[in-house]
C-alpha cells in the first residue's frame, strides 16, 4: 500500500479499502467493504460471526498487512483469565531481586510487567493504531466478556501498582465468533456486526484463483465444485473456505514443478488429499462409492 494510504488508515475512503482487500487478495462484497469502513470511521469494535474457515481471523490480518501496522492477537479459550489476557507480573524476576536485595524500593515497576495481547495494544507505540483481533471470544467465559467491556469501553485499564493505562490511539478492533454459544447483549451493543456468510461456488472460486495461480482454472473450479458437494453432506465439520485452499495448494504441489497441472481430479486424487478437506474420521468414513460418484460427477460439471 501507498504512503498516503496508510496515513488515512483510521479513516480510509471506500477506494483505498477496497485497495487494500485487491492488494491482498481478499474477496469482499459490498455489505462487508461498508461494514468495515463504518467500523473503521466509527472507531467502533467489529464483531464478525460465522462458520470456522470463512475468513473472518484473516480479515483482521489483510487488514494489518494492507495499512502497514501491526496485529496483536488475542486467542481465546475456556478459562481465559485477566492476567493472560492483560498483564501479569514477573513474579520469578521478583522473587530473585528480592533475595538479592535490588528490590528494596520496589518489585511492582516496569521493568517486572508482563504485557499480554490487551494492554499491549492499548500501550502501542507507532504512526498506526495496531489492530487488535480478539479471536474466537464465543470459546472464553462470561466472565471474560465483562473485562473486555471494560478495556473497550474507554480503551484504558487500570493497574493498582502502576496506575491508569489509556490508548493514545485506541487499537482497530476486530472480534470473531463461531457462535458456540451466545454472547452478551452487552458487548453486541458495543459493535458493529458483521456475519460472514459461506461463500457462493463462485465467489469460493474467485477466491482460489487469487489465492492460489499456480492451479490450474479448470482443476480450481473441479475443486470448488466438489467442496460445495461436500456441504451438502451431513458432516460433522463441513470444510471452509480455508480447506478448500488447502486441498488447492496441495493439489497444486503435487503436480510438481514440471507438471501440466491441468489433469481431471480423479478419486485417487480426492480420497489421498482428503486430509486437507476433512478433520474428522467419522466424516472421512462417508466418503463411500455413493458420495464419491457424486463429487466426481460435481467436478465433471465445472466451468472448464
Amino acid at each position: 500500500m501507498t504512503d498516503d494510504t496508510h496515513a488515512d488508515f483510521e479513516t480510509p475512503t471506500r477506494e483505498q479499502l477496497q485497495s487494500v482487500f485487491d492488494a491482498t487478495d481478499y474477496v469482499a462484497g459490498d455489505e462487508l467493504t461498508t461494514t468495515v469502513l463504518l467500523a473503521l470511521k466509527l472507531g467502533r469494535p467489529l464483531l464478525v460471526e460465522g462458520e470456522p474457515g470463512a475468513g473472518k481471523t484473516e480479515l483482521a490480518k489483510v487488514l494489518a498487512e494492507g495499512f502497514g501496522t501491526d496485529l496483536v492477537r488475542l486467542q481465546c479459550y475456556e478459562g481465559l483469565a485477566a492476567e493472560s489476557a492483560l498483564y501479569e507480573w514477573n513474579y520469578t524476576k521478583q522473587l530473585l531481586a528480592v533475595q538479592s536485595g535490588d528490590g528494596e524500593d520496589s518489585v511492582f515497576t516496569e521493568e517486572y510487567l508482563l504485557e499480554r495481547p490487551l494492554l499491549r495494544a492499548l500501550r502501542h507505540e507507532g504512526d498506526r493504531p495496531p489492530v487488535l483481533l480478539i479471536d474466537e471470544v464465543d470459546r472464553a467465559d462470561e466472565e471474560f466478556e465483562a473485562l473486555l467491556l471494560e478495556v473497550l469501553s474507554d480503551f484504558q485499564v487500570t493497574i493498582p501498582e502502576l496506575g491508569t493505562v489509556s490508548a493514545e490511539r485506541p487499537p482497530i478492533v476486530i472480534i470473531t465468533s463461531n457462535r458456540t454459544r451466545s454472547l452478551s447483549d452487552a458487548l453486541k451493543r458495543r459493535c458493529l456486526y458483521l456475519h460472514v456468510e459461506p461463500p457462493s461456488v463462485e465467489k469460493e472460486r474467485s477466491i482460489v484463483r487469487r489465492k492460489v495461480p499456480e492451479l490450474d482454472a479448470a482443476v480450481a473450479a473441479a475443486v470448488c465444485n466438489v467442496t460445495g458437494r461436500l456441504r451438502e453432506e451431513p458432516l460433522l465439520k463441513p470444510p471452509g473456505v480455508a480447506e478448500t485452499l488447502d486441498w488447492a495448494r496441495a493439489l497444486a504441489v503435487l503436480d510438481g514443478p514440471n507438471g501440466d497441472g491441468d489433469d481431471p481430479l480423479t478419486e485417487s486424487d480426492i480420497r489421498t488429499t482428503v486430509g486437507c478437506l476433512l478433520k474428522e474420521v467419522e466424516d472421512v468414513d462417508r466418503l463411500d462409492d455413493e458420495t464419491m460418484s457424486a463429487l466426481l460427477a460435481a467436478a465433471e460439471d465445472a466451468p472448464s
